[in-house]
This record gives structure tokens, C-alpha cells and sequence, in this order.
């Protein structure tokens, strides 16, 4: 339902902006300023993406974890595609989102909200919020004792048996 009303919104957003501004500038002034932030937004987006790939590739490079580089680069895709879209409420979204500081921001709201929890084996490493368990990796599990149960062969791949 909030996906639903935010799709209702901004479109009636945008539309009650375009008529505010066009009687306020005219309807040239207003398509100009339209395509001027498409194209301003465009460059602005292809200059942060660069940057922003360094990045991605020097964390990658230096075995650092690239999740924040990773999710600018998102955030500036998504600005991008905003600034595109015809309309001001729009482009002034997608300029917030080509602004550093509240990209970093927005990053330290999500990782506030995602827990991450992975497994392998008997591991399970739980992330909340981006830190790292103090100790390390915390191994949570439980046992059970193997008696003399036979034991089943498998073929030579593993996954079947002979």
C-alpha cells in the first residue's frame, strides 16, 4: 500500500509543480529549466559514477569491503534515473541523491536497517547495523553424537551413488 500511494503521489506532485511554475515562468521557461536539469543532471551523474567506480575497483583492489562504494553507486544510478524523468520534485530527489553527504547518510539509515546473516558449515556470522560481533565470528549450532551407523558411499562425483 505505501508503494501504491507513493507511485499516486508523485505524479500529482509533479503535475500540481508544473502548473505552479509554468503560470508563475511561462510554459518556454519551464520546459527549459526541464531539459537544462536532465542535462546538468546527466553529467553531474556521469562525473560521481567515475568516481564513484574508482572506488568500487580500489576496495575490490584492496580486499576492503566495497558495500558502501557499491551502494553510492546505486544511489547515483537512481539519481540518475530521476533526473531524467521529467518534472521538479523529481530532479530536486535526484540532486539530493547526487550530494555526497546525504548519500552518506542515507547509507548509514539503510545499514541500520538491514541484518545481514550468512552461513557456511556450522558458522553463522550475523552482521546488525555494519558492525562486526566484537569477538569475531560467533558459532551457533547445535550437536548430535554419531554412533557406528553405516556409512553410505557415494560415486566418484559426490552426488550420486554407485
Amino acid at each position: 500500500m505505501p508503494l501504491f500511494l507513493l507511485f499516486l503521489a508523485v505524479p500529482l506532485i509533479e503535475i500540481a509543480l508544473f502548473i505552479q511554475l509554468g503560470s508563475l515562468l511561462g510554459l518556454g521557461w519551464t520546459l527549459l529549466i526541464v531539459v537544462l536539469t536532465a542535462l546538468l543532471g546527466t553529467w553531474l551523474v556521469r562525473q560521481q559514477g567515475r568516481d564513484v567506480l574508482v572506488r568500487v575497483q580500489r576496495s575490490i583492489g584492496e580486499l576492503d569491503d566495497p558495500t558502501e562504494p557499491l551502494a553510492h553507486g546505486a544511489m547515483i544510478l537512481f539519481a540518475g534515473a530521476l533526473l531524467l524523468t521529467p518534472g521538479f520534485f523529481t530532479d530536486t530527489v535526484g540532486f539530493l541523491l547526487l550530494v555526497p553527504k546525504v548519500r552518506e547518510r542515507m547509507f548509514r539509515w539503510i545499514r541500520s536497517k538491514v541484518v545481514v546473516t550468512s552461513a557456511s558449515g556450522t558458522t553463522r556470522r550475523t552482521y546488525h547495523s555494519g558492525a562486526h560481533p566484537a569477538g569475531g565470528d560467533t558459532i551457533d549450532g547445535d550437536y548430535t553424537e554419531v554412533g557406528s551407523a553405516p556409512r553410505r558411499t557415494r560415486g566418484p562425483s559426490g552426488w550420486t551413488q554407485d
